[in-house]
């Protein structure tokens, strides 16, 4: 067996048991979870990011199988890695490989953990508009992260392949990327709305099962009468999925622009998504007073869709990817901060809007 599957199979097998572990501990009492939980989950799913980071950093080169220095080359031009071996010297090539990978994986993991807080706000929405109790938080966000995590897959494993074959699809990316980071920018004062009757996905599914509106037993499905009916807590499970594929036609190309490697591209976005329903917890009492967080965010998506459309030229310039964490993580501590002391005016002041 390949180290790649070794690796992946190995990583899947540990989602599975930490969910697992999550949804015993936490999803079958049904409760809300408080804030000092929600503290310590994001913690330690941002220790286990962290501590994976370190494995690549020390062990990164195990992943492909890199043995020699034909094997390493192959690899650093299979994936486009922005950096130059050390002829004679394996050791210290192997060294800035690891290093150099182990940076690409924590910058996707930075973009896809700051992309995943515009999906708190639309989730907050749908809890709301749906009249979702917040006891069943929990259960429904950890269910939608499977989900997420097999749509991701897929999507990011075709991506990969495609841009293999078509190199020029990432101009195309870029390009995406920027249009999308300046409509968030245009769009940043709307007020998004859900209207659960008329939504396209609850019209689907309201055609083939039959549709009740309580939510009391906390399932997803109820039977009454010998007929089985889809509870809002399903409705709202499969609207939250449909959210998420659309965002993810967004934060995946974002990472494709950190990294080639599907693997590290998979792994940092996998662990972004596992910390992201312990950072809805954390988060969704007080995201409304991140008032400047989209504008950042669409900054971050005009970045990434520049650096994407310019790589070449980057490259040449000697932008690497250290200079790309530095830029990400500067983008996100202004809008924080601007957040902070810039607080947003009391409704009907003009100069409330950011």
């Amino acid at each position: 067996m390949s180290h790649e599957l070794l690796f992946f199979g190995g990583f899947i097998l540990f989602i599975i048991l930490m969910l697992a572990i999550d949804l015993g501990l936490f999803a079958k009492d049904n409760k809300p979870i408080s804030l000092q939980s929600a503290t310590i989950m994001s913690l330690v799913w941002i220790t286990f990011a962290l501590g994976f980071g370190l494995i690549l950093y020390f062990w990164g080169h195990e992943l492909h199988s890199i043995t020699d220095f034909a094997s390493l080359k192959e690899v650093i031009n299979r994936h486009s890695h922005n950096i130059e071996v050390i002829e004679n010297n394996f050791d210290q090539s192997i060294a800035l490989y690891n290093r150099n990978l182990s940076l690409e994986y924590l910058t996707g993991y930075v973009v896809e953990y700051a992309l995943s807080v515009d999906n708190i706000f639309v989730m907050v929405l749908l809890f709301s508009s749906f009249g979702i109790p917040e006891k069943y938080y929990h259960k429904i966000l950890v269910w939608g992260i499977i989900g997420a995590i097999l749509l991701r897959c897929i999507f990011i494993f075709i991506g990969a392949a495609l841009i293999a074959k078509f190199g020029w699809i990432l101009y195309l990316f870029g390009a995406f990327l920027v249009y999308t980071g300046i409509m968030m920018y245009i769009k940043r004062n709307e007020e998004e709305e859900v209207d659960p009757k008329s939504h396209p996905v609850v019209k689907f599914a309201s055609k083939y099962f039959k549709v009740t509106h309580e939510t009391e037993s906390g399932n997803f499905f109820d039977i009454k009468n010998g007929v089985r009916y889809m509870t809002p807590l399903f409705l709202v499970l499969l609207v939250i999925e449909f959210t998420d594929l659309i965002f993810a036609v967004d934060s995946i190309p974002a990472i494709f622009s950190v990294t080639q490697d599907p693997y590290i591209v998979f792994f940092s976005n996998i662990f972004a998504v596992l910390g992201l329903r312990s950072m809805f917890f954390l988060l969704v009492n007080i995201i409304h007073k991140f008032h400047y967080l989209k504008v950042g965010l669409a900054f971050l998506l005009v970045f990434i869709g520049v650096k994407m459309l310019l790589h070449d030229w980057l490259h040449s310039w000697g932008f690497e990817t250290i200079h790309s964490l530095i830029v990400i993580i500067g983008i996100l501590a202004v809008s924080i901060i601007a957040s902070l002391v810039f607080p947003k005016k009391v409704e009907g002041n003009p100069m409330s809007r950011p």
